[in-house]
């Protein structure tokens, strides 16, 4: 079934061939300009005829009567003229038995494309660093970066997940200098990156008042450079264990990643880099350094080198993109950071771009996001305000479950429930709005099962189940869509219909918000469908059927659009 906008949009575009054919310059595609009017009673869509004045050199009112006399398509929608809007209102019957017989063919599917058949996404993001925790600044880019591979994924691509981990500098050789001196292995195992962050934080401490130390730092990461063994070793083991650290907040999430490789991995890879830079002329002397100057583009030079020869993000980032071009053959990159890198990455795309590449121009692009802070505090390691990860998990299940014993006290599998609810309220309060927008998280905003909230979509969805479960067996019993003719119904079944429309949206705007609105909304028809007609009526067993029919439609549709921005459904709330 195609999307009704587009079915209407094809059905006024004949029409206006018909009846004027000779117009010019009418838009190829009128589905943009079709409006859903605020009031039900102007109709379930309405086109601006002012909008086809110039071409048609009429006015719109003569326009919109024109068109409604000729428009004949009563299986779909029948047209009025009102004050040079032509206004379709859907033969609701019709509407219904198609947009259902859509979904429930495959509902597990609806929404889904073969849009991106034969084409490959790289995504990079979360991007921890190695011998820190997990903090909730990571939260973001973590998932929306996993929303966005659930999107692309659902929509036919091939996709690739990278964690670029933060894994380069001498900071490490400082953390290996520690762990001699001051370290032991099986402590630093139980201990975890808790461990390794005192004896980091030891070694700076002792470095003000030995400054041979740092020498030290900086010898044992040039031997990490240089692939000593045991600073290899060494090195490969922190690694590990912050995985294994990270992992479990992972498992939590649902999110996995097809590719752990970080900064340490494209060292190697940089010289080539700044040979081809040498090679093309892009190089030039900065007092030591090595930049490409981005004057004539309204941008600071970008540093390759330091003075020293070290190299820099950028040259690892470049030597990166390479080799993602290279290996995955992507037609798309996507780098989920926040905004503050903005300027990192245009510089980053046109260096790319000056050294030849043109999909740089286009296939490449930062995915940038809000703050996020914590109940009005903005957050800062250095003042103490930074939550861990784990930790605003774990509460966020612990309070889940506070409620479920308040609400729901005979619940089978509480603390299931209390896992999906907890979390889901976590991700939803991220992924509530633009991701460009500031994130303040609120505990009693986000396990609100009222509100606007992960918990009151779930509990949609545990209800559309519950009634499926009461409900009796009508599979013999051929419905009848006239009993969804009302407002509630057909508001519900619009959602429906449109959803894979929002799908589409999202991942061209890379922008999982619009599904999780998407789906807030058919949470809300629904629950109003609800409560204003009663599903499940002995007496009228046609129409219950078609009630059970929406409710399985919506009940299927909510958890795809649960499942594409990470978070599960709950059978029982």
């Amino acid at each position: 079934m195609a999307d009704m906008k587009q079915t209407i949009a094809g059905l006024l575009q004949a029409t206006i061939y018909r009846v004027f054919p000779d117009a010019q310059g009418i838009p190829e595609d009128l589905s943009g300009l079709l409006e859903v009017p605020p009031d039900k009673k102007m109709g379930d869509y309405a086109f601006p005829c002012f909008r086809l004045s110039k071409p048609l050199r009429k006015a719109p009112p003569m326009i919109a009567q024109a068109l409604a006399e000729a428009f004949d398509e009563p299986e779909t929608a029948r047209a009025e003229a009102v004050n040079g809007y032509l206004n379709f209102f859907l033969n609701r019957g019709n509407f219904a038995a198609e947009t259902l017989s859509a979904i429930l063919a495959a509902p597990e599917r609806w929404g889904s494309s073969e849009e991106g058949k034969g084409r490959t996404v790289c995504m990079d993001y979360s991007s921890i660093n190695i011998a820190k925790r997990f903090h909730i600044g990571h939260l973001s880019t973590t998932v929306i970066g996993n929303s966005l591979k659930r999107i692309y994924d659902f929509r036919g691509w091939r996709t690739v997940s990278i964690n670029h981990l933060g894994d380069w500098g001498t900071q490490f050789g400082k953390m290996i200098a520690a762990y001699k001196h001051w370290g032991d292995k099986e402590t630093v195992e139980k201990g975890g990156v808790d461990e390794m962050t005192k004896l980091y934080v030891r070694f700076n401490t002792e470095a003000q008042n030995d400054p041979a130390l740092e020498e030290e730092g900086r010898s044992w990461f040039k031997k990490i450079e240089d692939g000593d063994p045991e600073a290899l070793e060494i090195f490969h083991w922190f690694k590990d264990v912050t995985l294994k650290d990270a992992m479990r907040v992972y498992d939590i999430l649902g999110v996995r990643f097809d590719s752990y490789a970080g900064e340490s991995f494209y060292a190697d890879k940089t010289a080539a880099v700044v040979e081809e830079l040498q090679e093309k002329g892009l190089l030039q002397d900065s007092d030591g350094a090595k930049i490409v100057d981005l004057e004539a583009y309204g941008m600071p030079p970008c540093l390759i080198l330091k003075s020293d020869g070290a190299t820099l993000y950028h040259t690892r980032d470049l030597a990166a993109a390479l080799y993602r071009k290279k290996t995955y053959g992507f037609d798309l990159s996507l780098y989920v950071v926040a905004y503050q890198q903005d300027l990192h990455f245009k510089q980053l795309f046109k260096v790319l771009e000056l050294m030849g590449y043109d999909w740089a121009k286009d296939q490449m692009k930062h995915v940038s996001f809000g703050m996020v802070s914590y109940e009005g505090q903005a957050l800062s390691t250095r003042k103490g305000v930074m939550i861990y990860l784990d930790e605003l998990l774990t509460r966020a299940q612990e309070k889940a479950l506070d409620i479920i014993n308040e609400k729901s006290p005979n619940l089978e599998n509480k603390e299931e429930v209390a896992r999906q609810v907890g979390v889901g309220a976590v991700v939803y309060a991220t992924l509530q709005n633009n991701r460009i927008k500031d994130i303040d998280f609120w505990w009693d905003r986000a396990l609100n099962f009222d509100g606007e909230t992960g918990p009151y979509v779930q509990y949609t969805y545990a209800r559309c189940g519950s009634v499926l479960r009461k409900a009796p067996d009508l599979k013999d019993i051929a419905p009848d869509y006239a009993a969804l003719d009302n407002d509630e119904a057909q508001q519900l079944l619009l959602l429906l219909s449109r959803f894979p429309a929002a799908v589409a949206d999202a991942a061209d705007k890379y922008e999982p918000s619009i599904v999780t609105r998407a789906v807030t909304e058919i949470a809300k028809a629904y629950n109003k469908f609800y409560y204003e007609h009663r599903v499940l009526d002995e007496n009228d067993p046609a129409g219950t059927r078609a009630r059970l029919d929406l409710t399985q439609a919506t009940r299927a549709v909510i958890k795809t659009g649960l499942y594409l921005i990470g978070i599960e459904a709950p059978e029982r709330m």
